[in-house]
Order: C-alpha cells, then structure tokens, then sequence
C-alpha cells in the first residue's frame, strides 16, 4: 500500500553527480537549517534527485 504525498518540488540534480558529491542532499540540509521540511526523492522518469517541502495546500 502506498500513499499519495503533495509536495512542492524546490529544486532539481540530475542523478549523474561526480562520485562522492551529493548535491540534493546538501541542498536540502540547507534548507532544513532554515526551518523548512526539506527531503529528497528520486524521479525515476526524469534520472533526477528532487529536493520536495510538503505543500501548502493540504
């Protein structure tokens, strides 16, 4: 069972990053250092890491 999640995408990273760099996962840290509810979720169409916040229409 799976459930549905509305989120606002704040940023894209293509998923061929250099090896040991992890930019969606940087970025998203900054952005929870700022109060927001920043995670990382991976777009299997897209080959792109996307940094989400829950949206603000629930």
């Amino acid at each position: 069972m799976s459930t549905a999640m509305s989120a606002k995408v704040l940023e894209r990273f293509p998923a061929g990053a250099p090896r040991g760099s992890w930019p969606a996962e940087e970025y998203a840290a900054r952005r929870r250092a700022e109060g927001q509810d920043a995670t990382v979720v991976m777009d299997l169409e897209s080959d792109a890491f996307l940094v989400v916040v829950p949206s603000d229409d629930d």
